[in-house]
């Protein structure tokens, strides 16, 4: 399993950015795929999830900002991230179920930072 994010950079408060996770190694279509955020020093935080018939779901914190889409002609899923505020700075993972076990798969992230 690959996940490669791509899309992260610096904008000021108020603005927005698109986040890109390329996927490949697993059945893309019928996967739900999830973001999350990792800030130093405090645990992972879920952001987003996104299921095989569209539907998704997100943490209170980014609802009715942040949508997420997904590709599957691309392979592709993709994190729109409008109104962003300082408190979105963070490094965005996207996270794919595994096979077996308990352990979701990882991309290295992208960072996102947001000046007040």
């Amino acid at each position: 399993v690959q996940l490669v994010e791509s899309g992260g950079g610096l904008v000021q408060a108020g603005g927005s950015l698109r986040l890109s996770c390329a996927a490949s190694g697993f059945n893309f279509p019928s996967s739900p795929l999830a973001w999350n955020r990792q800030v130093p020093g405090k645990a992972q935080e879920w952001v987003s999830i996104i299921y095989a018939d569209n539907t998704t779901a997100y943490a209170d914190s980014v609802k009715g900002r942040f949508t997420m889409s997904r590709d599957n002609v691309k392979n592709a899923v993709y994190l729109q991230m409008n109104s962003l505020k300082p408190e979105d700075t963070a490094v965005y993972i996207c996270a794919a179920p595994p096979a077996s076990g308990r352990t979701w798969n990882r991309g290295q992230g992208t960072q996102v930072t947001v000046s007040s």
